[in-house]
């Protein structure tokens, strides 16, 4: 039997739904080594959020309120996360596949000399995951090893956990090592905006190098979004031309969402950016092309000029929604 312990992140006093992702994964995986599943909340004046996070399901809520970890800083959250690990003697240490998750899990799993797998979208047993590789054309099965392991979820291969049985919630106090303090937090600089967060919206219209221009992002392709109450992503090809910023890119450098509705617009279907998108449930592309390989996983295509159609597409969403 071994007990697994989910990184909850929360950010402004909410979880977002890729903690609620964590928990889910957290679950099956204790579920498989016949353990129970804990969450891990750490940070400044983050007690009040914890009868919040035990209501998801977990058994055990543990709280780490200290100063030293009111902002993230990987090396103050992975000495406190491996500590909890090792002081709770847990079998599996989990979080999703964020920024955070990816920065912080390697660090924690080095901590604690434990084996480590990223991106797994499937739990076998115990200690066997899958996970993709080479941009999704091969699931591997990864074996790991020891007493110990650490895990990174695809935040788009569980769905997010409702309300439950509400579990016990537990302060616990680390000691952070000095050399874990000497990095220091100086800024944070968010983008904000009105849309939805890209990873959790449920419709995403993304723009590629068809777009031709940033200022193209903003006179066709924002009016589609805004009209339709979307997420704006976009390609790696359209982010390194320097149409928008890096934030919204979607695929296997970028980010990976799975939308109910996502729409491609002059976005040649790279394999690279499928990654990315092709768990979406309704895939709507839009090229002139006709060969473009975006067209082999869509459920709907439309061969034409962008330039024309999108504006015609906004019109008409604007009718149906009364505008």
């Amino acid at each position: 039997m071994g007990n697994v312990l989910v990184l909850a992140e929360q950010s402004h006093g909410k979880f977002p739904k890729t903690t609620l992702v964590a928990i889910t994964a957290g679950l099956a995986a204790a579920g498989k080594n016949g353990g129970e599943c804990h969450a891990a909340l750490l940070g400044k004046g983050v007690e009040g959020l914890a009868a919040e996070l035990a209501a998801h399901g977990v058994k055990k809520v543990l709280v780490v309120d200290d100063p030293a970890l009111e902002h993230y800083v990987a090396d103050a959250w992975s000495s406190a996360l491996a500590q909890l690990a090792k002081d709770g003697g847990y079998s599996v240490v989990l979080g999703t596949a964020t920024a955070v998750g990816k920065d912080l899990l390697p660090r924690v799993a080095v901590r604690l000399g434990a084996g480590y797998a990223s991106d797994v979208t499937g739990i076998v047993d115990g200690n066997t995951y899958l996970r993709p590789m080479w941009a999704g054309n091969v699931i591997a099965t990864v074996q790991l090893e020891g007493p110990a392991q650490v895990v990174s979820v695809r935040a788009t291969a569980f769905d997010a956990a409702g309300t439950g049985a509400a579990g016990a919630v537990e302060k616990k106090s680390v000691s952070i090592d000095d050399a874990a303090k000497k990095t220091k937090f100086v800024d944070y600089a968010e983008t904000k905006s009105d849309r939805p967060v890209l990873t959790e919206a449920s419709i995403v219209v993304s723009g590629g190098r068809g777009l031709k221009s940033g200022e193209n992002f903003t006179t066709y392709l924002e009016p589609l979004v805004d009209a339709l109450g979307a997420a704006m992503g976009a390609s790696r090809a359209a982010v390194d031309a320097g149409f928008v910023p890096n934030d919204l890119q979607i695929g296997q450098t970028g980010k990976v969402v799975a939308p109910t509705l996502y729409i491609a617009v002059g976005i040649s279907g790279a394999i690279q950016h499928l990654a990315g998108m092709k768990d979406s449930k309704v895939i709507v592309s839009i090229n002139k092309d006709e060969e473009a390989p975006i067209f082999q996983i869509s459920d709907y295509g439309l061969v034409g000029d962008l330039f024309k159609e999108v504006p015609a597409l906004t019109e008409e969403v604007k009718k149906l929604k009364g505008h």
